[in-house]
């Protein structure tokens, strides 16, 4: 702010008190989003089906980022994350964007988290083709599961297991296993992507409930 100021009066000679106030006020408003964005929350808007029935397009959900400060993620969370393959690029401008969201063109996914560090998962169907998440060598009961028989078919490029999810990692699907694009093809998630918890789902009111 004094920067613009002073570029203000050696232009002016004077900055003119509106001027100085409109910078001012432009100012305080850039500094109470970073705030409320880095140590609150902020409201996101659903893009696609992944996350059906629990959540589907259009969907307007708050976002808690404060939890991160003193909370891991827990199993049935769902969360919202910037993805592996993504690249963030710390340039000072990207930082500002994804501190405002002003701007940000960073790619964020939102889908659940089912496997934690340390334990062992395997995604696998019985004969009927009904797909099961096995944690620990024990079936997961996932009644938010749009259907245990709509899965995308495991093949050996995919990332169904069984495997050890390693320290700070985690595995995060998506509720519509038929159609999401989650860790099952991009691997696992490490916890330094994560951006904030879903808590809260306002728009439309008729769907409006905790998460």
């Amino acid at each position: 702010m004094n920067d613009l100021l002073k570029k203000c009066k050696e232009k002016y000679g004077q900055c003119n008190p509106a001027v100085r106030e409109t910078v001012e006020t432009i100012v305080f408003v850039v500094v109470m989003v970073i705030i409320i964005r880095f140590f609150i929350g902020e409201i996101r808007w659903i893009p696609s089906g992944s996350m059906k029935p629990s959540l589907i397009e259009g969907d307007r959900i708050f976002v808690a980022r404060f939890e991160r400060f003193y909370t891991t993620p827990k199993r049935g969370d769902v969360m919202v994350f910037y993805p592996p393959f993504e690249e963030l690029k710390n340039t000072p401008w990207k930082v500002f964007s994804r501190l405002t969201g002003f701007w940000c063109k960073d790619i964020a996914y939102i889908k659940r988290v089912v496997g934690l560090p340390g334990e062992k998962f395997e995604i696998k169907a019985d004969s009927t083709g009904k797909y099961t998440v096995y944690i620990n060598d024990k079936p997961l009961d996932e009644p938010y599961v749009k259907s245990a028989y709509d899965y995308s078919q495991c093949t050996e490029a995919m990332f169904c297991g069984p495997m050890e999810i390693p320290e700070k990692h985690f595995l995060m699907l998506g509720d519509n296993r038929g159609n999401s694009q989650d860790g099952r093809y991009w691997g696992l998630l490490g916890q330094e992507r994560f951006i904030g918890k879903a808590v809260f789902l306002f728009w439309p009111f008729n769907r409006m409930k905790k998460l």
